[in-house]
Formats: C-alpha cells, sequence, structure tokens
C-alpha cells in the first residue's frame, strides 16, 4: 500500500511506480458525470486555449499536414480539438460521457491526444492498450496530466482531491509503458508526454 488518505487507500506499482485509489473507492458512473457537469472549458475560452497551447503547439510541429487525429476523452467543450482543425488537421471525437461514438474506436489515427484524461482511467493497463490499437505507425499520442511528484504532501495534493482523478502517474510510469507498447516518449514540457508508435519514421 501507497497511502491512506480520508480513509481511503492507494497502491504503487514498484516497478513504474504510478499511484492509484483502491478500486472500492473508485467513482461510480453518475458521480463521475455530476463533477464533468461543473466543468466549463469552452472552446473559445482564451485562457482555456493557451492552457492547452502547452500541448498544442508542439504537437503541431510534429505532425505532418492535413493528419487525421482522435479526441480522446475530449469533454464536453472539445476546444482543443477546433484547435487541431484550425490548424488543418482532421479530428473526430470520442468521450464516453459526453460523445459516446463507437465508430471513432473503429478507426486508426495519426495522432490521438488526453487532455487532462488518463487521470480518469479505472483500467489504464486496459486504455493505453486501446490508444495502442488505434494510433497508425508513426504516430503520436499527446498526453496533458500532472504527474506525481511529491509522496510527502500527497494527501494535500489538489489534484488528488478531485474524486474523478483515480491514478497519478510519474514519468518512471511513461518509460514503462514505452518499453511495454514499443513507444517512443518524449516529454517536452511539464506534465506533457508525446508517445510516438515506432513503425515508419525515424526516431
Amino acid at each position: 500500500m501507497y497511502q491512506t488518505v480520508g480513509g481511503k487507500a492507494y497502491w504503487h506499482c514498484r516497478d513504474c511506480r504510478a499511484v492509484w485509489i483502491d478500486a472500492a473507492h473508485l467513482p461510480d458512473e453518475q458521480a463521475e458525470l455530476n463533477r464533468y457537469r461543473l466543468h466549463h472549458n469552452a472552446p473559445a475560452d482564451p485562457g482555456y486555449r493557451r492552457f492547452l497551447d502547452q500541448l498544442a503547439q508542439p504537437l503541431l510541429a510534429r505532425l505532418a499536414p492535413g493528419s487525421e487525429g482522435l479526441d480522446y476523452g475530449c469533454g464536453p467543450g472539445p476546444a482543443l480539438a477546433q484547435m487541431m482543425i484550425e490548424a488543418g488537421h482532421c479530428v473526430r471525437l470520442y468521450d464516453p460521457f459526453v460523445h459516446p461514438d463507437a465508430s471513432a474506436l473503429q478507426g486508426t489515427y495519426d495522432f490521438i491526444t488526453c487532455t487532462e484524461v488518463v487521470e480518469h482511467f479505472h483500467h489504464p493497463a486496459a486504455e493505453f492498450a486501446r490508444l495502442d490499437r488505434l494510433l497508425r505507425p508513426g504516430g503520436w499520442l499527446a498526453i496533458m496530466t500532472c504527474f506525481l511528484t511529491d509522496d510527502e504532501h500527497f494527501a494535500d495534493w489538489y489534484y488528488r482531491r478531485d474524486l474523478t482523478h483515480v491514478v497519478f502517474y510519474r514519468e518512471e510510469t511513461f518509460r514503462l509503458l514505452e518499453a511495454r507498447f514499443n513507444w517512443y516518449c518524449e516529454i517536452p514540457a511539464q506534465n506533457i508526454v508525446f508517445m510516438r508508435k515506432k513503425g515508419e519514421f525515424s526516431a
């Protein structure tokens, strides 16, 4: 066990050093939906677009013109998808709560974005395996999540206090995923991870 906070147990992996909440304390679907309804991330909000630019700008620099992408876990206001479309790319949406379009999970993509999404995964191993299947050789998986860096103050960490945040990652976590899925990992900025699927490209 990693820690117990407010009666809730958290576990950690000795290999990848990820931390997750015990399954007994996972939020149910209604609790998650209620929390997501409080989000107000409008595509036209300049502040939100600046926040997303931390991921969007370095990703755009790596994409070929007219790439096909998937905004995985896009939420009710898919601002990042709109930004990528404005830059000339084609983007489909998927979110299990607000855009549950199963057909979006039948194709493959040149890039997949997951901004403030992976910390919500109840079954992260299965989710990352799905993302690998959806990604074309040479494609980019772009992740934004707040890295866990301070064990001592975990109990008071604002990111942990969101009841829908159930798994927390460190750089070591993504290095293990890199090896497991034969990806190439870059960390271009704080809390930003790019995974490139090995294939028809030169690292």
